[in-house]
């Protein structure tokens, strides 16, 4: 499937795609949405795609928020639809099967910093700034910014950033854990597509048990996320790439993973 609003490229089982509408700061369009929707479910479904890396057009900006014109358009009715739309992307990343990753150059303000931490890993470039300045419009976060920022980061300093607008640096991104590494804006692709390649070398079904175990153990008290993690553990163990992992590795050579 092409696309008017994003570029899509596979290599070495990693999907990279790019929101490609530099003119505009590559703001989140209800074309955009509609297409990174497409994108999600693709890269879920598809055996052949191993992890997913977006990023943004250009080094002014990741997303540099909403398309400001069609949100002075919404009633009350249109706007809950707006956010569940945006929510059910965002919702889709966290919630992927394999990794997904955010390269983030520029500006990810708005609803490009909500995708962003959707993501499950991001990187930053060195000139990187990010915010949820929706109170500066009047209006809040509406594609889960009050929700995952407190996750991340903690209450209090998300707090502080959701209710100021105020904009965060790559640096400071990383001092409080909103961002995993920071990055030359010329090695922030390679450094993600690095991140990808070592994560595709383990086995896909301990990946997909690791992401759900920590997902879904972070919304339940450490008892409950215990036993999850024991569930998952057993699953695992049943597995075929559990026995190809455990016999290379008393066989002393390199495991060959199937993902079942």
């Amino acid at each position: 499937m092409s696309y008017e609003n994003l570029l899509w490229e596979l290599d070495e089982r990693i999907a990279l795609v790019t929101i490609n509408r530099p003119k505009a700061l590559n703001s989140l369009s209800g074309g955009v949405i509609r297409e990174l929707l497409d994108v999600c479910i693709r890269v879920e479904s598809d055996d052949s795609i191993g992890a997913l890396i977006l990023t943004g057009a250009g080094e002014k900006a990741f997303v540099a928020g909403a398309d400001i014109s069609e949100l002075a358009k919404l009633d009350p009715v249109g706007a809950r639809d707006f956010c569940l739309r945006g929510q059910k992307v965002c919702n889709c990343l966290a919630n992927m099967p394999k990794p997904t990753i955010a390269a983030v150059n520029g500006f990810a303000l708005g609803g490009g910093c909500e995708i962003a931490m959707a993501c499950h890993i991001r990187i930053a470039s060195e000139n990187a700034k990010f915010g949820q300045p929706e109170v500066k419009l009047g209006i809040i976060p509406g594609y889960g910014g009050t929700q995952r920022l407190p996750r991340l980061i903690g209450l209090g300093r998300a707090i502080e950033w959701l209710t100021t607008g105020a904009m965060m640096d790559a640096a400071e991104a990383y001092r409080i854990g909103l961002v995993n590494r920071v990055t030359a804006p010329a090695e922030l692709i390679a450094t993600a597509r690095n991140i990808a390649r070592e994560i595709l070398k383990v086995g896909p079904m301990a990946v997909r048990y690791t992401l759900e175990a920590a997902r879904k153990g972070l919304e339940m008290s450490i008892e409950d996320g215990l036993n999850l993690e024991a569930t998952l553990f057993g699953l695992s163990i049943a597995t075929a790439d559990s026995k190809e992992g455990l016999s290379a590795f008393l066989e002393k050579r390199p495991a060959n993973f199937s993902g079942k």
